[in-house]
């Protein structure tokens, strides 16, 4: 079959460059070529021992539902709002792994047969971008075929994340509105835990958010810092104010000085439009923006991430719910192991003190069923809207008295007791 480069094809040509036991490598997010995947689906009576590789799926599909076993298979590495029921149902795989490590990962246990993505239009010099994402993905360009989906809504964006007509096997075109995420809406307990951080935060130095709405609170009371770095593995509105309010410029970066670095996007329509062209963003691959050795190189290295829960050793349970998988590692390790060997890098896990039923989210074991994130060496300090608990460095006992008072004061006694008994405190 001869493949014209020079124009878009129909989603279903994609068949042809998908082979009996193909791994397809789909990006994250907004990254999912929706009609490419909608023509696999609709062909998979055609399609024998297909898997899809890819991380939190945001729409809900047929494939990773197990609508069609033996024949096009779903493997995620994060669940996400589209494959949580199906892991939890029994249709979809899970891969344990650190977000740093996908691209060695999928490169060492398959085939990498080719990827499918979106992006966007191509420039007048035939390069075509993969807009709001680089992740996993990107770190394939040049080494495997890959088929985009041309979406006219994608912001162009610039980093490692661009190739030539030359380099695609095939692309179809679209013009779909991409789906919104809109910022989560702080809480007085949020406020009060980013205010706790942000007094932590000197002038100069460079952050990674996560995404929710602690990070968001966090955001918005930085704007009176001056000249903080972004090195993030995912970008999303409130980075727009902090740049607007001149907080965010990168001058006093090591690396990419001047630019706002991220692996993937997520956010609203204002985002996207901030984005476009915009050449002070530079996506990159996550092999290159997780590496904790990466990270280690900027001074002042400031991480914050999302916990589910945490014990009285400060062990990090932060991808199960009371036991249960709901998303996984994703990049919360990488970034504590880099901050921790940042010339005076600091690491925060955040988390509300109580669940919205009581239960105290600090005890002095984690929940049965769940799992360690981050382990207790690496931990740095643990922040709820009660206080901030310093942890590194500090002995067993130290910590379990540190994080019982920053623990909701109804569980205090409580915790205090089964610290005793659990030989932790003397």
């Amino acid at each position: 079959m001869t493949v014209r480069l020079d124009r878009p094809e129909e989603p279903a040509a994609v068949l042809a460059h998908i082979p009996e036991g193909a791994d397809v490598i789909v990006p994250l997010m907004l990254g999912e070529p929706v009609g490419l995947l909608d023509a696999l689906e609709e062909h998979a009576a055609e399609l024998r021992g297909v898997r899809i590789h890819r991380m939190d799926p945001y729409l809900r599909r047929r494939y990773i539902d197990g609508a069609f076993p033996g024949r096009l298979n779903h493997v995620d590495y994060f669940l996400g709002s589209g494959s949580r029921q199906a892991f939890w149902d029994g249709n979809c795989d899970l891969v344990p792994n650190h977000f740093s490590e996908m691209p060695l990962l999928l490169r060492k246990s398959t085939r990498c047969t080719i990827a499918l993505a979106a992006a966007s239009p191509p420039d007048r010099h035939g390069y075509f971008s993969l807009g709001t994402n680089a992740d996993y993905t990107a770190a394939f360009i040049g080494e495997i075929p890959f088929f985009l989906e041309v979406n006219e809504r994608m912001p162009r964006t610039f980093g490692h994340n661009q190739l030539h007509l030359s380099q695609v096997a095939g692309w179809c075109r679209t013009d779909r509105p991409l789906f919104e995420v809109p910022p989560a809406v702080p809480d007085e307990r949020d406020r009060r835990i980013a205010a706790l951080i942000a007094e932590r935060i000197q002038d100069g130095a460079c952050l990674q958010v996560g995404v929710g709405r602690i990070p968001n609170a966090l955001l918005a009371s930085l704007t009176g810092h001056r000249d903080l770095g972004l090195h993030t593995e995912a970008l999303s509105d409130g980075v727009l104010d902090l740049v607007e309010s001149g907080a965010l410029t990168g001058t006093r970066k090591l690396q990419q000085r001047n630019k706002h670095v991220a692996t993937f996007c997520l956010g609203t329509k204002r985002l996207f439009d901030w984005l476009d062209n915009n050449t002070a963003v530079t996506m990159e691959p996550v092999d290159w923006v997780n590496d904790p050795r990466v990270v280690a190189k900027e001074p002042n290295f400031v991480s914050i991430n999302a916990t589910s829960e945490v014990d009285l050793m400060g062990q990090a349970a932060s991808e199960t719910i009371a036991g249960r998988y709901w998303s996984s590692s994703g990049g919360q390790s990488d970034f504590a192991r880099g901050a921790m060997y940042s010339p005076g890098g600091k690491a925060f896990l955040v988390l509300h003190s109580a669940t919205r039923g009581g239960a105290s989210r600090i005890n002095v074991q984690l929940t049965p069923g769940s799992v360690v994130t981050t382990l207790k060496n690496t931990v740095d300090h643990v922040v709820t809207e009660y206080g901030v608990a310093e942890l590194r460095g500090r002995s067993l006992s130290q910590r379990a008295q540190a994080l019982i008072r920053i623990a909701h004061p109804e569980h205090r006694d409580r915790l205090t007791a089964d610290a005793r008994q659990a030989g932790l405190l003397h």
